[in-house]
């Protein structure tokens, strides 16, 4: 007897079926094996050569900067377009670098991880194409730009394409420059043309001993000025973070820097539309600090340690210091006072006495302008004896340097507190966040003393005849001193004429800085209508 026509249907229906589960198990294996072959990158071989170095592979420091599980993966299938010298037998599934997005923190953010296992991580380009992606995506959205340096540079056989890739780079940072928070991480070589898409971002990350970033190598070195020196000497991560300025923090293993970099990015909002989010670390507000009261010397001459005045003011004493090994006159980092992330300015009286000289001016002007970008607070602790004197000062440029302080907290309309501690002399005195600059609350300590110069100069000047023509010069001129001292060189002067809100305990310094915080929470500032302003660079 015959099937009906419905049965032979169903079998039909039923036999289609196993035919298209059977393909798509085809194409899901295939799919599952491109997709391993794009976690290889350029092979088993290389990662463990990446390995030997002491250095980790561009999707392992991808899952350290992510919270677990979130990073989304784009563009894994693409490959190189060159054919030349030899490039048409070297295609590898993603090329150079892995892009893409996911959370860190709990918050959006993206990044790019340039592979060295594939070609050396140089940038041919369809990898420039990858990563101009995701950082057009990153600023569509409003949400932090994370690049993973280690590469050998523009791709030789690509020519101008390559060196079109970086181009796309460097406009792309510059455009998206204040828009979102940019970081740069340097795990291995950056050289030549490349290393300007780090330089153009906001911070910097080196790690020592693998971490290399210079213009042209040892050897073009040689070449050239006869110099011989290696590339650590060169270019390596202490050189960067100490002696240039052009990395911001240097640390001793990649599993610290991704540690930092995300401490880092919890001090951010996601963008220049944002203003940073509370964060309740469980502090008191009203806590007073009796080491306070006797932290500065009674001699004006002599050094302290200005962090220690900064813990004790932030919220848990847990501040997150920039630039710590470069300009070390100056103190700049991040934290939170009252839970609000604020960014910290200070002089350094153990170097230098806090003076500021050329590379202070660069690093405080810098720091200022990044939190003004962001809607992030800025306080100043001012401990400050005037501008570096000394010709090679002068020869480099310290006049064009020091307006960049002035420029940077003039420009800048976020909060903006100071408080004098002790000197605070002449033009370095304006520049340190003044009255005059806009600065919305500034306060002083006992112990400030606030003059166009110190009492030994003016007394120097305005009595000279006077002690020159005493019986004992030295001791009139001690006893001017003390008299000038008393009666110009403090705070209260300064207090009479209202360039200082108020002479406050240095004990209850934190709970000023909070209430003034509250205070100017909604603060809005509109200035003058321009295409953008000029920076004495």
């Amino acid at each position: 007897m015959g099937l009906s026509g419905n049965t032979t249907l169903i079998i039909a229906k039923k036999a289609s079926k196993i035919v298209s589960c059977c393909k798509m198990k085809r194409k899901l294996a295939k799919l599952n094996e491109l997709r391993e072959r794009a976690s290889l990158g350029g092979g088993s071989k290389r990662i463990e050569a990446q390995h030997a170095k002491g250095k980790l592979t561009a999707r392992e420091r991808i899952n350290l900067l992510f919270d677990a599980g979130t990073f989304e993966e784009i563009d894994p299938f693409v490959v190189h377009r060159c054919v030349n010298l030899g490039m048409d037998k070297e295609h590898y599934l993603g090329d150079a670098v892995v892009v893409g997005y996911g959370k860190v923190n709990n918050r959006l953010a993206f990044a790019f991880s340039q592979d060295f296992t594939v070609l050396g991580g140089t940038l041919s380009g369809v990898s420039g194409e990858k990563i101009c992606k995701v950082m057009d995506m990153a600023a569509r959205v409003g949400a932090p730009c994370i690049g993973i340096f280690d590469s050998g540079g523009a791709r030789i056989q690509e020519g101008a394409e390559s060196l079109h890739a970086c181009g796309e780079m460097f406009l792309r940072n510059t455009m998206y420059s204040g828009v979102i928070p940019q970081i740069s991480i340097i795990l291995g070589p950056s050289a030549g043309g490349a290393v300007y898409s780090p330089a153009l971002t906001d911070f910097v990350f080196m790690v020592k001993g693998s971490g290399r970033s210079f213009i042209t190598g040892p050897s073009v070195v040689k070449e050239v000025t006869w110099e011989e020196i290696s590339a650590d000497e060169l270019g390596g991560a202490h050189v960067n973070a100490i002696k240039s300025g052009n990395a911001h923090f240097m640390v001793e293993t990649e599993k610290e820097c991704f540690y930092l970099v995300r401490k880092l990015l919890s001090f951010f909002p996601q963008n220049w539309k944002e203003k940073p989010a509370l964060v309740d670390v469980g502090d008191v507000p009203q806590r007073r600090d009796e080491e306070l009261a006797s932290i500065v010397p009674t001699s004006p001459s002599k050094a302290y340690e200005m962090r220690k005045v900064i813990d004790r003011i932030v919220d848990k004493g847990d501040f997150l210091e920039v630039q710590e090994r470069f300009a070390r006159n100056v103190v700049v980092g991040f934290a939170r006072i009252g839970g609000r992330s604020t960014g910290i300015v200070a002089n350094q009286p153990l170097h230098l006495a806090g003076v500021l000289n050329i590379d202070a001016s660069d690093k405080v002007a810098r720091f200022v302008r990044f939190c003004d970008c962001f809607n992030i607070p800025l306080v100043t602790l001012v401990d400050v004896p005037g501008y570096m004197p000394g010709t090679q000062q002068e020869f480099g440029g310290i006049i064009r340097h020091g307006a960049k302080v002035l420029f940077a907290y003039s420009e800048a309309t976020v909060p903006k507190i100071s408080v004098v501690l002790r000197k605070a002399y002449g033009g370095a005195y304006i520049a340190m966040s003044s009255r005059s600059l806009k600065s919305d609350v500034c306060y002083a300590w006992p112990s400030a003393e606030i003059a166009v110069m110190g009492p030994e100069g003016a007394v120097n000047i305005i009595f000279h005849e006077e002690i020159i023509g005493a019986s004992n010069p030295e001791e009139k001129r001690e006893q001017m001193i003390r008299k000038y001292r008393e009666e110009f060189a403090n705070p209260y002067p300064s207090a009479a004429m209202g360039y200082l809100d108020d002479v406050i305990d240095p004990r209850e310094t934190r709970y000023k800085i909070i209430k003034a915080l509250e205070m100017l929470q909604e603060k809005e500032v509109a200035g003058p209508a321009k295409k953008h302003s000029n920076i004495p660079l």
